[in-house]
């Protein structure tokens, strides 16, 4: 197996639509949750969620092209620039070996409901005949191996709020045994839609804190009372380590394990063990070859729900025994909300940041801790912390977990 590099990094979020700007934002604990401005909410029961703000695709593409793609492609397009343009990579050279895996949850979610109005008052003939390739989820991955020219690997991981998670680790994958060089990779959502808001409302897995929208997000606060919608695209370049090494790259940190697996329980919520959780992480270890007391932080799941954080709490307990209590553990969806298919993408980056930067995210709004949880959240203020090894946990609805660990370079 070849060792595995990131050497670039770009985010769009809520928080920041470059990685200084979202990095610092998750520092601070600047929420991003406002009032949702991309449509009026007014007749929802839920009315926040955190926008990807003053964002212009046209900054990164032409306005013809940025008219003929979606919220998310154009989420994706940006981070990944950034990234490529971070990491110094020259990906004309050799781009069958150069490859694009992308994770999206939605897809155009919103785009779609729009033509559907379309198509019930006006009729078929004025459905958008760019509506499939402008909403299907693999656009984003599709999008930029065109604009990059990347002939390698291409493709989507849908696996809902696992799906950047699982990208970064199938990208890890083709690197470590051969199969690409360089790997564009992480996850993308724009789903903020009037259908969608209702639709997670009616599941009650949304905060209904529409007074106080930017302490709405609080996982692992006993006062949470679901979470809140995000969108945003988090992109690594993946590199082959000694490719890396011989061109002089910023090497940020190494990728050392992946680990995978399904509750096989329920379509939404874990089980009452957390026991798929704790399989997932208990690969990541066994793929890294460490021991559990080798992890300093794991940038958690952590959604604000009363059942992810609890059980996601009992499964690092499960895992790390007693050195659970000596890890410091943090979620940055109190300032991000919920990003969905892009968590994954944009969480990575961050435990890289943390990593690189010897300092831990705090968990925003955890104010009053639940009992439940009973492990160190770094709450509300950022930690300095010298961090080797880290993990980021990612799970999503269809009991599908992933993980993937990084080690200081």
């Amino acid at each position: 197996m070849r060792r595995v590099v990131v050497t670039g990094l770009g985010i769009v979020a809520p928080t920041g639509n470059d990685v200084e700007s979202a990095w610092n934002s998750a520092l601070q604990c600047r929420s991003g949750v406002d009032r949702i401005s991309l449509f009026d909410p007014s007749a929802l029961t839920v009315q926040i969620a955190a926008e990807v703000k003053e964002f212009d695709a046209t900054t990164i593409m032409d306005a013809k092209v940025a008219r003929q793609s979606s919220r998310f492609v154009q989420f994706t397009a940006s981070a990944a620039r950034q990234a490529i343009q971070a990491s110094g990579i020259d990906l004309s050279q050799d781009p069958d070996r150069n490859g694009c895996i992308i994770g999206v949850g939605l897809g155009a979610f919103g785009e779609i409901e729009s033509d559907a109005h379309v198509f019930k008052e006006k009729g078929p003939r004025r459905v958008s005949p760019l509506l499939l390739p402008y909403a299907i989820p693999n656009m984003a991955a599709g999008f930029v191996s065109i604009a990059e020219g990347l002939r390698g690997p291409s493709f989507c991981t849908a696996t809902a709020c696992a799906s950047g998670t699982h990208a970064i680790g199938e990208a890890y994958m083709h690197i470590a045994i051969g199969t690409a060089d360089v790997i564009v990779t992480g996850g993308a959502e724009a789903a903020i839609s009037p259908l969608s808001v209702a639709s997670f409302a009616q599941m009650r897995a949304l905060s209904t804190c529409n007074d106080a929208p930017q302490v709405a997000s609080r996982p692992f606060d006993l006062n949470r009372d679901g979470f809140v919608m995000g969108e945003g695209a988090g992109i690594l370049v993946l590199e082959e380590f000694e490719q890396a090494k011989r061109r002089g790259a910023p090497i940020l940190a190494e990728i050392i394990g992946y680990g995978m697996s399904a509750d096989a329980y329920h379509i939404t919520m874990p089980p009452p063990e957390g026991q798929g959780m704790a399989r997932c992480l208990a690969a990541t270890l066994r793929s890294a070859a460490i021991p559990p007391e080798s992890v300093d932080y794991i940038n958690a799941h952590g959604t604000s729900t009363s059942a992810n954080d609890v059980l996601e709490s009992a499964a690092i307990e499960v895992v790390f025994g007693d050195h659970a209590r000596k890890l410091s553990v943090s979620s940055t969806k109190g300032v991000t909300g919920h990003c969905l298919g892009a968590a994954g993408g944009i969480e990575a980056a961050y435990t890289v940041l943390a990593i690189q930067r010897g300092i831990v995210p705090p968990t925003a709004n955890l104010h009053t801790p639940d009992p439940k949880c009973r492990l160190d959240y770094t709450p509300n203020t950022p930690r300095d912390r010298k961090i080797q090894i880290a993990l980021s946990n990612s799970c999503g609805f269809g009991g599908q977990n992933a993980c993937v660990a990084f080690r200081k370079c």
